[in-house]
């Protein structure tokens, strides 16, 4: 197929990463479609979502015509050369108008959107959605909510890239390690696992909100350089200790920004669960993440949406980490959700936890018994690179459309 293809390369734009390009455009081209990309700097496009906030939303006023009017005088041109079959995006609202894409499919050109933040962020797409003639759509709980406001949804789970993701011969460093942002119920699971005298790891953003305070030196010690600094920072731990304060910064701060699977609604964990420093790196390079993947002996993940665990209903997704530290050769444990079941036979080829306490159980158990660990890590690998890549979810999902001979 001739696919013109539209996504930014990262899902933060925030951090340098190549996550969407490895994960969505490369298996495209490695089926053999040819695949057009959208000229456009899609970057600032991606930081300014949501139209609720007024600053983003004077951008998105006026970014989002410009962005259209390009977009369709690049389709038209690459339409006119040699007909293109499929136009495949990953746009929400703020990124295109309703009409480009319904003047897109009146080109006769099938229209695709995949979106992975429906679970707690549908409305961001709920405009344009319906234009689509399908949305890809890893929520499965979602898929009568994208019926609902008239799109026609295929259910197209995440996976992971073999050609990106895979084990490194690498010595193994850390017991246990996590990958990933500081928010909702993460740093007090990371809290309780340093009481019970397990050597966790954490890499990422937001962790040093919940760093402990260091030792305060004498006034006369601290260059006058850095004095402000150190009472900002002393100014913040007070702040997260009052409801009011957790309020206020979470305002200030401006936690709503996602990524792939992330949100942060406020920073009211960080009182509960302050870290030494010592357990924190800084944000990964991909490849640095994928190889730490091999340095751990357990790679953990969480299910759980933002704060969704303080809500009257928490909501569990599967994640891109699911697929990726698995086809990357590492042994995976993950807060259980039914759905993991169609993927993986759990026990098996991954762990699975049901609550803080099986966490640290299954912990201890798995890192004093090498064999077994060993022996779900390489069922965990092979499973993935049988059934989990990228470019067989494609191939299913445009067979579905009708766009390949059954």
């Amino acid at each position: 197929m001739r696919i013109f293809y539209a996504s930014d390369s990262t899902p933060n734009p925030l951090i340098k990463s190549e996550l969407w390009r490895n994960n969505l455009y490369l298996p495209l081209v490695d089926l053999g479609h040819e695949v057009i990309e959208f000229q456009y700097d899609l970057r600032e496009t991606f930081q300014n979502l949501f139209t609720e906030d007024p600053k983003q939303n004077e951008f998105i006023e006026r970014n989002r015509p410009l962005l259209s009017a390009a977009l369709l005088k690049q389709i038209k041109a690459t339409h006119a050369a040699s007909p293109v079959d499929l136009f495949f995006s990953y746009f929400n609202d703020a990124c295109v108008l309703p009409e480009v894409i319904d003047e897109i499919k009146s080109m006769g050109i099938t229209t695709v959107n995949w979106y992975c933040n429906g679970s707690y962020q549908l409305h961001l797409v709920s405009n344009i959605a319906p234009h689509y003639d399908w949305c890809l759509v890893p929520e499965k709980f979602r898929l009568r909510d994208y019926l609902a406001m008239g799109a026609h949804p295929i259910y197209c789970q995440e996976a992971a890239n073999p050609k990106i993701y895979k084990p490194f011969d690498v010595s193994v460093d850390f017991d246990v390690t996590f990958v990933g942002q500081a928010y909702g119920e993460r740093p007090a699971y990371i809290s309780r696992l340093l009481t019970a005298a397990i050597d966790v790891r954490v890499w990422g953003d937001r962790w040093g909100l919940y760093c402990e305070p260091e030792p305060e030196p004498e006034p006369a010690q601290i260059p006058i350089a850095r004095r402000s600094t150190t009472q900002r920072a002393k100014n913040l731990l007070s702040a997260l200790r009052t409801a009011e304060g957790r309020q206020h910064l979470s305002g200030r701060l401006g936690f709503t920004r996602s990524d792939n699977h992330q949100v942060v609604q406020g920073a009211g964990e960080a009182a509960k669960a302050l870290l030494p420093r010592r357990i924190m790196g800084d944000v990964l390079s991909d490849l640095q993440m994928i190889q730490m993947y091999s340095r751990s002996k357990i790679n953990l993940g969480f299910s759980t949406c933002g704060e969704s665990h303080l809500s009257d209903q928490k909501i569990l997704q599967i994640r891109l980490r699911d697929f990726e530290v698995p086809m990357s050769g590492g042994f995976y444990m993950v807060e259980y959700m039914e759905e993991l079941d169609e993927f993986y036979e759990v026990g098996k080829e991954i762990v699975c936890y049901q609550s803080l306490e099986d966490l640290v159980d299954k912990i201890q158990y798995y890192l004093s018994h090498d064999d077994q660990r060993e022996m779900i890590r390489r069922a965990g690998y092979e499973r993935c690179l049988r059934d989990h890549t990228w470019h067989k979810r494609f191939e299913a999902a445009f067979e579905s459309m009708g766009l390949l001979p059954h």
